[in-house]
């Protein structure tokens, strides 16, 4: 048997499992040999927690001995073993399909698995079950996969609103006259130190001093909901990428039952993931309802939920004050997506009344809500 045939009829035995072992036994060099009964035993691990009967046997012996594995040993194993493409397809059965929470409560698991939007919304569906190191990587995880789709879409937005790439959302002078001293004491509030009684300045941050004009308010309201996962993710970085734009102040809220205002957090996506709690029921007529309180002059204001518009509570009230909303001349707008794909899923009765009163309802992609922004300004 030449080498390929003999690797094909490896890897037809990995996909039999090990009670095939007595019709079709590994074969190759003892490396060879050894390397796929690792490969097996890591297979196990993973798929001999589905449900019902299987054809791997639980009480086989792999190469890897008898030693229980665990979540940091298998993740490193398959990145060792596997290609790279297969490690991630492993990586994503292990957390959506068999919930090994474990991946994700091992900092040395969560520094070797890829930093990306499947990671991310992992992490914000088990960080409750995070502390101490983990958490601090976790939260590095978010700031990553928040700034790398930052980098990916800004000036496209920047393009889309402004008519051109916004090349001034810093200030290249840092001196004391735009010394942001609010934002410079909230963001060290953490670096205190408490023995010696006072701030420890980690980091100092400047405004921008970029003049503001037309003074346009986007109130962006973002939905807790699981279902909601990419598009509050998206969400929270088009608030940053907004924020940072002279013509608009951004108030951004989430919620559940409950409502969080996070304005002061605009510029922060990765701290508002962390705060986002998934879960639970949902009360879009109360977040409504607080977005209008926010409503400085209605004529130069944008209210934006991005919801699934699944109202757990009375759906009256929300047709009540987005009636109200409209009726001032604020324009009021409901995302029933917003990310990449923009493939949406809401309850599409209550769209239409939404939509029959005047409001936007759909799903967007950034680059088209950017481009929907700089049209209603």
């Amino acid at each position: 048997m030449d080498n390929f045939s003999q690797t094909a009829v490896n890897r037809w035995r990995l996909v039999l499992g090990g009670l095939s072992d007595r019709q079709l036994d590994f074969s190759g060099g003892q490396n060879d040999i050894r390397a796929f009964q690792d490969m097996e035993q890591l297979l196990d691990y993973l798929y001999g927690r589905a449900q019902g009967d299987d054809v791997r046997s639980e009480d086989r012996k792999g190469g890897l001995g008898d030693s229980i594995l665990t979540g940091a040993e298998w993740i490193t194993r398959v990145r060792e073993l596997f290609p790279d493409s297969t490690a991630e397809v492993l990586e994503k059965h292990a957390l959506e399909e068999f919930e090994m929470t474990e991946l994700l409560t091992d900092k040395k698991v969560l520094e070797s698995m890829k930093p990306d939007m499947n990671l991310l919304k992992s992490v914000l569906q088990l960080k409750h079950l995070m502390k101490g190191e983990v958490l601090e990587t976790a939260k590095r995880i978010a700031r990553q996969v928040a700034e790398d789709i930052r980098k990916k879409i800004e000036n496209d937005i920047r393009r889309s609103v402004l008519g051109r790439i916004d090349r001034n959302s810093s200030s290249p002078v840092h001196s004391a006259r735009n010394l942001d001293i609010n934002k410079t004491v909230r963001r060290n509030l953490k670096n205190y130190d408490v023995e010696n009684n006072r701030l420890m300045l980690k980091d100092i941050y400047f405004s921008n001093r970029v003049k503001r004009y037309n003074n346009k308010r986007i109130i962006i309201a973002i939905d807790e909901s699981g279902s909601m996962m990419g598009s509050v993710i998206y969400s929270a970085v088009m608030a940053q990428i907004i924020a940072n734009l002279p013509f608009a102040e951004v108030k951004l809220v989430i919620f559940d039952t409950n409502i969080v205002d996070l304005s002061e957090e605009a510029d922060n996506p990765a701290q508002v993931l962390m705060s986002v709690q998934l879960g639970g029921g949902t009360d879009i007529g109360s977040a409504v309802g607080y977005c209008e309180t926010l409503i400085g002059t209605p004529s130069q204001t944008c209210v934006i939920v991005v919801t699934d518009l699944y109202e757990g509570a009375d759906e009256n009230i929300l047709l009540n004050v987005s009636r109200n909303i409209i009726g001032s001349g604020a324009k009021l707008n409901f995302l029933t997506a917003l990310d990449e794909e923009a493939r949406p899923s809401y309850d599409k009765n209550l769209g239409q009344r939404l939509a029959d009163m005047g409001a936007f309802v759909g799903a967007m992609t950034p680059d088209m809500l950017g481009d929907y922004i700089g049209r209603m300004f």
